[in-house]
C-alpha cells in the first residue's frame, strides 16, 4: 500500500510530552486546561489528515466493463465503489475432520477493485493449492502484483490449501492481466452467473439470527454473515472501504438435523485480539489463524479464523461475546 503519511514523535518529543503529562497532574486546575487543549489538537490533527485522504469514486458496472474483459470474469459493484470479482474453488474437494467443505464455506477467493484520484486499487484473496503455490507467487511478483499474507482457513485438510492476500495500484486494465496470469496458474474454474434460486439451508437459521443479532444472506447452499466495522479504515493516503475484505465474515454450512460447520474471519485490532481468542474458546471453538491482510492499514487490523461443528443455534450463541467484543457497525 501506499507510505503512511504519519511521522511518528521522536524519543525527545515522546519524553517531553510524558513530562507535560507529569507536570499537568501535579498542577491541578493547570493539567485539566492542557489535557483538554492537547485533546482538542490531537482531534484537529486528525480531522485534518482525514481531510487529505483519498476517496473512492462512485462508479457504475459499465466503469469496469474494460477490466472484466481484460480479465475474463464479471463483478458486482458493492456499495457504490468497490467491483467485486469472486473466484471460489468450486474445482476442488476439500476436507477436514471428516466434513467436506462446500466451496462457500472457505473456499471462496475473491478480487476487489477501487477507483481513485491516483489510480485503481486491487486488494484480494486468491485460494491456491499447495502445488500451485509458487507458481502463483511467481506470477504475481512478475506483473508488480504484492503479496501482503499466506495463511490457511482451515486445520487439517486434504489437499492442503493456501490464501494469499493480495494488493497492488496502478491501471486497471494491466492489474486485471496481472490477476488473470496468476489465475492461470490454477485450475480456478471460469466465473458462472449465481442460481436462479438458493438451495435450502437445513438449519434454525431465524436462532441463528437471533443468537447473533444480526440477519444473516443465503449463498450457495451457505449461512453467511459480512459485518464491516464503525471505523473507518485508511492506509495513510487513502479511505478503504469496508467492501475490499475489511470486514467479520461468519459462514455456517449444514450438516444436518440442524448441525452445522463453522467457519469465517474476525477483523480486530491489536486490544481486542485477546478478547476474542478468550470468547472463542470459551464457547469450544477452534482457533485455526491468526494473521493480517495488509501491511499498512490504519488503524492496524488482525484477522482470526475459526472452526467448529455442532448445533447451528449452540455455535452462534458462543459466537456472539466474541462479536461483541470487537467494534463492529451496528446491525441494520
Amino acid at each position: 500500500m501506499s507510505p503512511r503519511s504519519i511521522t511518528k514523535p521522536t524519543a525527545g518529543t515522546a519524553a517531553a510530552l510524558l513530562l507535560v503529562s507529569g507536570a499537568g497532574l501535579l498542577t491541578g486546575c493547570g493539567a485539566q486546561t492542557t489535557s483538554a487543549a492537547g485533546a482538542r489538537t490531537v482531534a484537529a490533527q486528525a480531522a485534518a489528515q482525514h481531510s487529505r485522504l483519498e476517496q473512492p469514486m462512485k462508479t457504475t458496472a459499465a466503469d469496469w466493463k474494460p477490466l472484466a474483459d481484460a480479465l475474463g470474469r464479471t463483478g458486482t459493484v458493492m456499495n457504490g465503489t468497490v467491483y467485486r470479482i469472486p473466484l471460489p474453488r468450486k474445482d476442488l474437494t476439500v476436507t477436514t475432520q471428516d466434513t467436506t467443505i462446500k466451496p462457500g464455506l472457505s473456499l471462496g477467493g475473491y478480487a476487489t477493485f477501487a477507483k481513485y484520484h491516483d489510480g485503481t486499487m486491487l486488494m484480494g484473496d486468491l485460494a491456491v493449492t499447495e502445488d500451485e503455490l509458487p507458481k502463483v507467487t511467481d506470477a504475481l511478483q512478475a506483473a508488480g502484483i504484492e503479496q501482503t499474507a499466506l495463511h490457511k482457513h482451515l486445520l487439517q485438510q486434504t489437499p492442503a490449501v493456501w490464501w494469499t492476500h493480495i494488493h497492488a495500484m496502478g491501471d486497471p486494465v494491466k492489474l486485471a492481466h496481472g490477476l488473470k496470469s496468476a489465475l492461470a496458474a490454477t485450475a480456478t474454474p471460469p466465473g458462472s452467473p449465481p442460481p436462479a434460486t438458493q438451495p435450502s439451508i437445513n438449519l434454525d437459521t431465524a436462532g441463528i439470527d437471533k443468537a447473533l443479532g444480526r440477519k444473516g444472506t443465503a449463498d450457495g447452499g451457505i449461512y453467511k454473515f459480512t459485518i464491516a466495522r464503525q471505523n473507518t479504515i485508511n492506509d495513510g493516503t487513502h479511505v478503504l472501504p469496508a467492501a475490499l475484505g475489511l470486514t467479520t465474515g461468519i459462514n455456517f454450512q449444514p450438516l444436518g438435523g440442524d448441525n452445522a460447520a463453522i467457519n469465517g474471519d474476525f477483523v480486530m485490532t491489536a486490544p481486542e485480539v485477546q478478547k476474542v481468542i478468550q470468547a472463542l474458546r470459551k464457547g469450544n471453538i477452534d482457533i485455526v489463524e491468526l494473521h493480517n491482510h495488509s501491511l499498512d492499514e490504519q488503524p492496524r487490523l488482525f484477522y482470526l479464523h475459526f472452526w467448529a461443528t455442532a448445533d447451528g443455534v449452540t455455535l452462534a450463541k458462543a459466537l456472539r461475546p466474541a462479536l461483541n467484543a470487537t467494534a463492529l457497525a451496528p446491525a441494520s
